[in-house]
This record gives structure tokens, sequence and C-alpha cells, in this order.
């Protein structure tokens, strides 16, 4: 890893704790869209790969690293909705996720930023949900983008590199953080560094052989770039 001067988030499971976030969402979204019909909320949990007993997603989830697109694209069929509408409905769903920071973000991030960095959100959520989940710290952020943002989703490198444009900082002088292949796969197509964290779903054997480093979450990054 060499020298870092800009820092690229993934939001959820990396900035936010995955499970303790996103695990009382689908509950309440499985509620809300089978409108008390069992069967069917146990089908779209079945689609999502989510246990509702226990409020978690299984590792092999297509939710964790998918774009709002596509969980609605998975989920329209088996509730009847069309996936525009459906899509919609999950934007707005999202944006009231009840959220649970993997680390202290404003103490942490103004921390690095008062270090030189440049820091950037890159998510496969909405870039509106995204502003409406960051808003508490959304000024300490140089850049933020969604999979809608014109840029691509991951696991392709679009916004990544929009990242590394917009800041004026050469690709690998970036560090991409992400909690998923995806965001480290975007990374390594970018040509940045990447940390993986384990505050999503996957484990440091799931994630090491696209890392440069692991750490538990995101907290270890001052000692880890030697800011500490």
């Amino acid at each position: 890893m060499g020298p870092i001067r800009a820092i690229l988030f993934d939001k959820d499971g990396t900035l936010f704790d995955f499970q303790a976030t996103w695990g009382a969402w689908a509950r309440s979204l499985l509620h809300e869209l089978s409108a008390g019909d069992t069967a069917l909320s146990v089908r779209m949990a079945d689609a999502m790969d989510f246990d509702a007993a226990a409020g978690r997603f299984r590792p092999d989830s297509s939710v964790i690293a998918g774009t709002g697109r596509e969980v609605a694209e998975l989920l329209a069929p088996l509730c009847g909705v069309a996936a525009d509408r459906l899509e919609q409905r999950l934007s707005i769903a999202a944006a009231e996720a009840p959220l649970v920071e993997a680390a202290p973000l404003r103490p942490l991030l103004s921390g690095l930023r008062s270090s030189g960095l440049r820091l950037g959100v890159a998510t496969n959520d909405f870039e509106s949900v995204a502003r409406r989940h960051l808003a508490g710290v959304l000024d300490l952020f140089d850049f933020v983008a969604g999979f809608d943002s014109g840029h691509g989703g991951k696991p392709e490198p679009g916004m990544l590199l929009a990242f590394s444009r917009a800041c004026g900082v050469a690709p690998a002088q970036v560090l991409m953080v992400g909690d998923s292949r995806h965001d480290l796969l975007a990374g390594r197509a970018a040509g940045m560094a990447t940390l993986a964290v384990l505050t999503g779903v996957a484990t440091q054997a799931d994630l090491a052989d696209l890392a440069d480093a692991v750490r538990p979450d995101i907290g270890h990054i001052p000692e880890l770039l030697g800011l500490s």
C-alpha cells in the first residue's frame, strides 16, 4: 500500500453495521409488502436469503452488494408490483432505515480530514438515500455517489474513478474501503489500494484475497495509515 491521499468508503456494512441496520429494515419491509400474507413474506425472505426469525441476511444474499434496482427486480414478481414502482418504495423505505454506525463517524472522519485526506462514498444504494443516511456527517465528504448517479454500480469501477477525478488524486493514491467482494473488486479494477472491514456479512476468509489489509472496522484506519 503506497502513500494514501484519499479514502473512498462503501456505505452499508462499512460506515454502518450491515446486520444491525438492514436486518431490522428487512423485517419491516417484508411486513409492509406482504400485507399480512405470511406465505408471501416467507417467499420474499427466501428470495433475499434473509433469515426473518433471526433478523439477519445470509452470507450469500444478493441483497448485500446489490443495487436498489436489483432488489426491486428480485421482489417485484413475487408481490405483483412493477419494478419501477417497487424501486421507488424501496428508496423511501431505505431512507428510514435505523442506522447503526460501525464506529463513531464524526470523530473518525474529522480526524482523517484533519490529516489532509479527501473522503468519499461509493454505494450501490440510491444516491439520495446515501445523502440522507449521511446527513449528520455529509459536510465531511467531498464526493457521494450511488448506483444511480451516472457512473454505474460496483463491482464496476466507474464510481471509484469518478471520485479520483473529482478529487484530483491518482487512483493509486486512493484507499477503497468496503465489506464485500464487490467493493474490493471495484477497487482492484480502478487500480486502488483496498481495505476490507468485517462489519458486513463476509468473513476475513471471504475477502482476504482481494484486500491489501483486513481490519475489524473502519475505526482502525488511522492506525493502518500511521495517523494515530
